[in-house]
């Protein structure tokens, strides 16, 4: 039976007055985030989705994945536009995780019914599509949490704020990154619409909903990194690939770092994972 909301819900700095089910989702994203803006957005996504899962009678903790197909489709016939969707569904499968309770989102079907969604709203652009926030949040919540993830999370929320290029990213160094009060500067030392080779910094700010600066530390200190290329390698144990082993011994090898095709793939592989048509996303 679904759960009846009380005009309580409005009013989210007293989570205590609310029904048991929407109150926990609630507390769930204020103790999740220190991103205030973040935590409205998503609690009123979920209020929306347990208007609806009380309207036609389902349950909107934990929900099935026809319930969230069905608001999915219900949201697209009222002229929602694809972003908002998007993070709705984001809304509800945090609430799950948080909650340790099974991903609705995580179904074939539900994600069937976003690729339509996407498909339908509009036509798809003939030049690769730019990910928001709102799309950049929803990819991150499918990262694992690995060391593969921490790096995975590290490498899409730095690309993501500054508008980097594969082989900027791969070519990046630790030596590269400097510490200041508004985030990081980031020294490109190779890029393609560098054509003297000469350099430039780019401003990358700590971040409220994304975090980027957060994320690289993260993976820095996760994978021992202290010097070298940023982004490397992972096994499939779980280690990070070093240099040569014994028998390389008095060769000059470097660190290895992920390739340009490696990034490509890890954005193929979350946009998927997200129910994204990853064809339309540019690396």
């Amino acid at each position: 039976m679904a759960t009846t909301l009380h005009g309580g819900l409005a009013n989210l700095a007293t989570p205590g007055s609310l029904p048991a089910e929407a109150a926990a989702i609630v507390q769930a994203y204020q103790r999740a985030s220190k991103a205030d803006a973040t935590v409205r957005a998503y609690t009123g996504d979920a209020r929306v989705f347990q208007d609806w899962c009380a309207q036609y009678g389902f349950r909107s903790l934990p929900a099935t994945p026809e319930a969230v197909a069905g608001f999915l489709v219900h949201e697209a016939e009222a002229g929602r536009s694809a972003s908002t969707i998007g993070r709705r569904c984001a809304a509800i499968r945090y609430a799950h995780k948080l909650t340790g309770l099974p991903d609705p989102t995580d179904d074939e079907g539900v994600r069937a019914a976003s690729k339509g969604i996407r498909r339908r709203i509009g036509t798809a652009p003939i030049q690769k599509a730019a990910a928001t926030a709102d799309i950049m949040a929803a990819i991150l919540m499918r990262t694992p949490d690995t060391l593969t993830g921490k790096r995975d999370r590290a490498l899409l929320a730095l690309g993501f704020a500054g508008a980097f290029r594969r082989s900027e990213l791969v070519a990046l160094n630790v030596a590269d990154l400097r510490d200041h009060p508004e985030g990081l500067r980031v020294m490109v030392r190779r890029s393609k619409v560098d054509q003297e080779g000469q350099g430039f910094e780019k401003a990358i700010p700590h971040g409220r909903f994304i975090r980027p600066v957060a994320l690289v530390r993260e993976w820095l200190e996760a994978a021992g990194i202290t010097d070298g290329p940023l982004f490397r390698p992972v096994s499939r144990s779980g280690n990070v690939r070093r240099r040569g082993s014994a028998e390389d011994v008095g060769t000059e090898l470097s660190e290895p770092r992920l390739t340009t095709q490696a990034v490509a793939n890890i954005v193929k592989r979350y946009c998927t994972a997200a129910g994204l048509d990853a064809s339309t996303f540019g690396a």
